[in-house]
């Protein structure tokens, strides 16, 4: 997994959008992160003497690349507007699921 700051992982999730529409799919996680690499002990009692800062952790994936960006709490608003902007332009082939009636309602 390849980590890369905001304006890199824009730009090349933009390329893997363009790569998915001919064949293949996208898929996005987005979670919170504190920081920390190495997960705690359940028994472990909690450090509080520093403050957390959280942080968002993005993943895309798609056949074979992934990439991965951290965004800081000052940026979050930044990097939703170039997101949602990069969304609106990227999903528009959504192809509408057509729903099946039943046909025990619709015999009624």
């Amino acid at each position: 997994m390849v980590l890369l700051d905001s304006d890199k992982f824009m730009s090349q999730l933009t390329k893997m959008f363009q790569r998915g529409r001919v064949s293949g799919c996208v898929t996005l996680t987005i979670k919170q992160y504190d920081g920390r690499t190495a997960p705690t002990p359940k028994n472990a009692k909690a450090d509080t003497s520093k403050p957390v800062t959280y942080q968002c952790l993005i993943r895309a994936s798609s056949k074979n690349k992934k990439l991965a960006t951290i965004v800081n709490q000052e940026d979050v608003v930044k990097f939703q507007a170039a997101y949602s902007q990069l969304l609106r332009a990227n999903l528009d082939g959504l192809k509408k699921i057509k729903k099946q009636k039943n046909k025990s309602k619709a015999t009624q």
